[in-house]
């Protein structure tokens, strides 16, 4: 997951970095790996169960919580997906890193995603 991060481009590399920080502040246990190109978080290491990811696109970063309609509150986008929910960063957003911390903490304690 470090490589991957240091390999973001420009501004998604701080990003990368402060999202890395927050989920292992907030869940000092999580496990990472990188999957499908983008990091994973989770806290059963012997599963391939995970809480969030975030992938790089063009203009935003952006999260996935894979338990995300239980979440309080839901992050604001919508998936196809049951349960998954989508938070969007872009460029200049100001990151919320109370809400953001408390979304890794509760996603750790949820079901999570086998993937």
């Amino acid at each position: 997951v470090q490589a991957y991060i240091a390999a973001m481009p420009g501004w998604k590399r701080e990003l990368g970095e402060l999202l890395d920080e927050l989920i292992m502040r907030a869940v000092p246990q999580a496990r990472k790996a990188v999957k499908y190109n983008e990091p994973f978080y989770g806290v059963d290491p012997e599963s391939d169960v995970w809480f969030v990811s975030f992938r790089c696109f063009t203009k935003y970063l952006k999260l996935t919580f894979f338990s995300g309609t239980s979440l309080d509150p839901q992050p604001p986008k919508g998936s196809k997906v049951p349960n998954v929910r989508y938070f969007e960063i872009f460029e200049d957003d100001e990151v919320d890193e109370e809400l953001l911390t408390s979304w890794f903490t509760q996603a750790s304690q949820l079901p999570g995603e086998k993937i």
